[in-house]
């Protein structure tokens, strides 16, 4: 490290996971100014607050509401997500993740399992509409942002932070700058630890956040936990929103698909399938 160069960290809990900062050469009060951020913006989006912008926006459905300009952005990246994964990536999960039984906070516990017959999700364009300003949700649908408002989140953090930077929202990493040594920032995936320069990477998993038989990684081909043969795929792309998404998709592509998928749309990637025992 650079005699000069003072590496700053910063950790904390938002959004229901630990969320970490670090930067080089930055004040402390930006990174707590991101850390405020964070939580703000963690609290618009939660699913899990009936007061939340996204909770308010669910129990909506049915009637134009009118949206903040982040939830604007996340609802039209979502439905670009949709597009890119061929469908596999689909925030119109809501109802799904309830009946399976999460419903509340993963540290609160499961609720009640509630699965009647499995049927697919609709497709994202047929029950969201957006225009300036407003959305709008077709009855008995909800969005649940996940992973894909970590990924965003954790790209504008780093942006915030200034460029030698990285941050972790929950698992999903932005990295700017050469980092710490000047190499790069390091990152462990998959036992290995990858040199991140402008990069990001996210990892998705069903071997976390599991009770019983299920798992909160839903498949939208059938509305039921996913089990395609993978239990977790890592991936290097050039930002956190796209990382995310092509984790996701490779995982529920499966191990016939996921390596040409990947090496298709990620910069490097790791993934595993399921273990013995």
């Amino acid at each position: 490290m650079h005699p000069d160069a003072c590496l700053a960290a910063r950790h904390f809990e938002a959004l229901g996971t630990t969320c970490s900062l670090f930067t080089v050469g930055a004040a402390h009060d930006r990174m707590e100014s991101v850390e405020s951020w964070i939580r703000e913006t963690g609290a618009m989006l939660t699913r899990f607050d009936a007061g939340s912008e996204l909770s308010r926006f669910n129990a909506s459905a049915g009637r134009w509401f009118r949206v903040s300009p982040d939830l604007d952005y996340l609802l039209r990246c979502s439905l670009e997500a949709f597009e890119s994964s061929g469908g596999l990536v689909n925030v119109a999960v809501l109802e799904s993740m309830v009946s399976i039984g999460y419903g509340r906070h993963f540290a609160s516990g499961p609720t009640r399992v509630a699965i009647g017959e499995p049927r697919p999700l609709p497709p994202l364009a047929s029950v969201l509409e957006l225009r300036r300003g407003e959305a709008r949700l077709a009855p008995g649908n909800g969005i649940d942002l996940g992973g894909i408002a970590k990924g965003w989140m954790a790209d504008r953090a780093r942006a915030m932070l200034g460029h030698n930077a990285l941050a972790n929202v929950g698992g999903d990493l932005a990295a700017g700058g050469a980092g710490p040594e000047g190499a790069g920032w390091p990152v462990g995936m998959g036992g290995s630890t990858v040199l991140l320069t402008d990069q990001a990477a996210a990892t998705s998993s069903t071997r976390r956040r599991r009770w019983g038989d299920m798992h909160h990684l839903v498949d939208p081909r059938t509305g039921l936990p996913a089990r395609t043969g993978i239990d977790e795929v890592s991936v290097v792309a050039r930002t956190g929103f796209d990382a995310e998404v092509v984790a996701k998709t490779a995982l529920l592509l499966g191990p016939d698909h996921a390596p040409a998928y990947c090496a298709a749309h990620a910069l490097a990637w790791w993934m595993d399938g399921p273990h013995d025992g």
